[in-house]
């Protein structure tokens, strides 16, 4: 199921949230509207945290993770490093990483099994991203775009890229990640999806101005909506945490 939301009047909720599968990262605003709409979702199968990265609330631009790992740029202090070690469940790891591209979030875009990175990322940040997260790692662009994370999103289920993505593109992007995509804009033809929405394998959150049209495209192609799929992955959860 995917659930509207807006933080302090701004759409792009994937700019404030980051979501996995194992924990879920919300940006600490004025208000507890942003943060109880997560945990009223999440909170049952999932740690919902508060946290800021470099003292700024835009979470989802500057992290990037799985339900392995997440890491965090090198302006991250060592007070917010350690909260996050400690809200988050046990066996997540939480790594810092010299890097000068530091929006994490706009460079890379993940899932549990496969990484796509910006083209030029250091050398060790894709050995980092490899060892942490535990997924394959590949230079690649999508639609033209180098900011991967921001014009791409994908889970282990499915995924959407940047409206202007050739066929061929999506095909080739489609083998590489073993998952179904699909070319498409969220927040009324916004294309940049990272921005615009977080999602895992069982929900995906957006922003207010995305139609009921777009609504629909994403659940099908993240195939969600479904309870006895959503139970199906809980108890993969479970199993992973065991």
């Amino acid at each position: 199921m995917a659930t509207r939301c807006a933080f302090e009047n701004c759409h792009e909720i994937g700019v404030f949230s980051a979501l996995t599968n194992s924990y879920c990262l919300t940006g600490i605003g004025g208000t507890e509207n942003f943060y109880s709409i997560f945990e009223s979702e999440l909170s049952q199968h999932i740690p919902v945290v508060h946290a800021t990265i470099a003292g700024c609330r835009f979470v989802g631009r500057t992290t990037v993770g799985n339900r392995r790992g997440i890491l965090v740029p090198n302006t991250t202090s060592d007070i917010e490093l350690q909260h996050l070690r400690n809200t988050l469940p046990d066996n997540v790891v939480v790594q810092r990483i010299e890097e000068r591209l530091s929006a994490l979030g706009n460079i890379v875009a993940c899932n549990d099994h496969v990484a796509l990175v910006h083209p030029d990322v250091d050398r060790e940040t894709e050995d980092v991203i490899g060892d942490v997260l535990g997924v394959e790692v590949f230079r690649q662009t999508v639609g033209g775009q180098a900011l991967v994370g921001s014009y791409c999103k994908f889970t282990n289920q499915g995924g959407m890229v940047h409206p202007r993505t050739t066929v061929e593109d999506i095909e080739e992007l489609s083998s590489l990640l073993q998952v179904p995509l699909v070319a498409g804009t969220i927040n009324r033809g916004s294309d940049v999806l990272g921005g615009g929405m977080v999602v895992n394998d069982w929900s995906a959150f957006v922003g207010l101005d995305t139609t009921s049209t777009k609504i629909s495209v994403v659940e099908s192609i993240f195939k969600l909506g479904s309870r006895q799929h959503h139970q199906q992955q809980e108890c993969n959860l479970r199993i992973d945490f065991l």
